[in-house]
């Protein structure tokens, strides 16, 4: 039984990965893709060897596919992953889910009453640099996990920059881009929840319209972990990494906050130093065969729904947290609370 996708926004990102990602899949294909505009609707499944285009969701969600890939601009997210849900079609949902959490719960649980796989397409947890983090933490290798530090500060692309930097009723800003991937990221590898975060954020000169192109966000974990993370759109030359510290070793991860499978982790304690060996599966490819066995009924997908909550949660309170400058609590269920 194969898996036929529809694509609900013709974006770079699905060109680029998740397009090969569902072809990559035995069952995979991708039968339709949706753009407002049907002109570019048309010219991108030209591009990109789809057989259908349409311009409006009530066709692509007429047409007979079993699951969408939402790719649009994060104010739209919301409208459309209720209409797949209703029309009976699974859906992996970019981040974030929707511009706030109390809307994420909503999609959420409407996919959780009609039976639907609902993901949230945080890549980084099919990195294997991320998941040999994780299980060595699990394992007890660095001992108790003491503080953690995430390097994920680049250069917008300009031909990514547009609605990013220009448009905060879309939902633009980095923290809404980047932070939402740290707060999962965190998550994940250490296996554990935050709980509070102080935030500050900057415009250093890419965003306008009032929006952040930079932040760097204290966390506090459950365990009692603390945590720092530098997210920003205009660091052309900071590269990437990531390291967790415990009473026993140290993990420290280079280049790994990336959609390509690349990077090294390096185990540091008293036995000297370890480099750590990891799957390079494609991050998409992995993601996607994880979201295709879920629809099957077996497992779910790497990054869930509620997943997809805790990341958005954590980013409304860094933003709540840098306009007031307090620290300010992070609540799954109830979005951040003061």
């Amino acid at each position: 039984m194969s898996v036929r996708w529809g694509l609900i926004g013709a974006s770079t990102i699905a060109r680029q990965f998740m397009i090969n990602a569902i072809r990559a899949q035995a069952d995979g294909e991708v039968a339709v893709v949706m753009s407002s505009s049907l002109e570019r609707a048309e010219a991108y499944a030209r591009e990109n060897d789809i057989p259908a285009a349409v311009s409006t969701l009530d066709a692509l969600l007429a047409s007979d596919i079993d699951a969408v890939y939402i790719s649009t601009t994060n104010e739209l997210h919301l409208e459309q992953g209720l209409a797949a849900i209703k029309a009976g079609k699974h859906v992996l949902c970019e981040k974030p889910l929707a511009l706030n959490s109390s809307d994420a719960r909503k999609m959420v649980a409407a996919a959780k009453r009609a039976g639907i796989v609902f993901g949230t397409n945080h890549h980084l947890r099919n990195a294997g640099a991320h998941r040999a983090m994780r299980e060595a933490i699990a394992g007890g290798r660095i001992g108790k996990p003491i503080a953690a530090r995430v390097f994920h500060s680049v250069f917008l692309p300009e031909n990514l920059q547009g609605w990013r930097i220009t448009r905060p009723e879309a939902g633009g800003g980095v923290v809404l881009d980047i932070t939402v991937h740290d707060a999962d990221t965190l998550r994940f590898v250490l296996g554990d929840d935050p709980v509070e975060i102080s935030a500050f954020a900057q415009s250093a000169g890419m965003a306008g319209g009032g929006l952040e192109d930079g932040a760097m966000c204290i966390w506090r974990f459950k365990s009692g972990l603390i945590a720092q993370s530098h997210e920003g759109f205009t660091t052309k030359f900071a590269g990437t990494g990531f390291e967790v510290h415990g009473s026993e070793g140290s993990l420290i991860a280079t280049n790994v906050m990336t959609q390509k499978p690349v990077g090294s982790v390096l185990l540091r304690s008293v036995k000297g130093e370890e480099e750590l060996s990891f799957d390079r599966e494609d991050l998409y490819t992995r993601s996607l065969r994880q979201f295709h066995a879920a629809i099957r009924g077996k497992g779910q997908p790497a990054a869930t729904g509620e997943d997809g909550i805790w990341s958005l949660a954590s980013a409304e309170a860094a933003l709540q947290s840098s306009r007031t400058g307090k620290s300010v609590a992070i609540d799954p269920q109830l979005g951040s609370l003061a």
